[in-house]
């Protein structure tokens, strides 16, 4: 018998959602005294449909105006509900900037934190000369020429398995500096660079010290050695300028197969418009 198969709908506790926000209202997921988060907004719908107080886990708390298409979250509760309250019913109480994508019973051993294998990351980056209106909060605006091919280069440095403390947060509170980066790669898309990058976990504000290193290096500031040369110094004071917040995008985390998570859960694929913009 298959996960899905013993765990269903009123036999268990635990409920996983996928969720999809748009940051730019909101002080970031977790819960904080001085503006909305997206936490809260989220668990107020979900306690309107259960009738009860609500407290979700996510897969990864992302900080004020960062965007998520692929998030994760996890909750407990002894209200029986179908799949249709969980999206529909949820959607139906939460502001237009957020929205449930999908719902799943999950066995008791699951955690949206904890069981996750990897997590996806975009970083926008909107070329051209003018600003623009539509992507104001959804990707960072430069005007100067960025030279692609030291971007690439600099970033296939820093993908494997190093002490990435130069790119966190001097206040991230990880017990560990080594992660392990699967990818980081560059992929123009008209007017967008699109910066993905997938790791078994991220430090805080590491992918935006990642982007602010590769875009020194893009705009000819630094030269393309600098981004191994700060990682190997393991000081963050020596690092570069942190990116923006509004061009990043939680994409998609991995789980293992025996959870049984939808297999629609990834993301909408981006593809290029007649001026050459992604639509996410």
């Amino acid at each position: 018998m298959s996960l899905v198969d013993a765990v269903s709908w009123g036999s268990t506790p635990r409920v996983a959602l996928g969720v999809e926000y748009l940051g730019s209202q909101y002080c970031g997921w977790q819960f904080q005294r001085h503006g909305i988060s997206v936490q809260q907004v989220l668990e107020q719908a979900l306690a309107r449909v259960a009738d009860r107080p609500i407290k979700v886990h996510c897969a990864g708390r992302t900080d004020a105006g960062v965007h998520a298409i692929g998030q994760v979250v996890h909750f407990e509760t002894p209200v029986e509900r179908p799949e249709r309250a969980w999206t529909l019913g949820v959607n139906a109480n939460l502001p237009d900037d957020v929205a449930v994508r999908w719902a799943r019973p999950v066995a008791a051993d699951f955690h949206a934190r904890f069981s996750a294998l990897a997590r996806h990351y975009r970083y926008l980056i909107l070329r051209r000369p003018v600003r623009s209106a539509l992507w104001h909060q959804r990707a960072l605006w430069t005007h100067r020429s960025l030279a692609i091919a030291p971007m690439r280069e600099a970033a296939a440095a820093l993908v494997g398995r190093h002490d990435f403390t130069s790119y966190r947060a001097l206040a991230c509170q990880a017990k560990s500096p080594v992660r392990t980066l699967h990818y980081l790669d560059l992929a123009e898309r008209g007017a967008l660079l699109e910066l993905s990058v997938g790791a078994d976990g991220f430090l805080h504000h590491m992918v935006r010290n990642l982007v602010g290193v590769l875009l020194a290096i893009g705009r000819g500031d630094r030269p393309v050695n600098w981004a191994a040369e700060l990682l190997a110094l393991k000081d963050r004071a020596r690092g570069g300028v942190t990116a923006p917040a509004h061009g990043l995008y939680l994409m998609r985390v991995d789980y293992p197969d025996a959870f049984a998570l939808p297999a629609d859960r990834k993301p909408l694929t981006a593809e290029p418009d007649d001026e050459g913009l992604a639509v996410i």
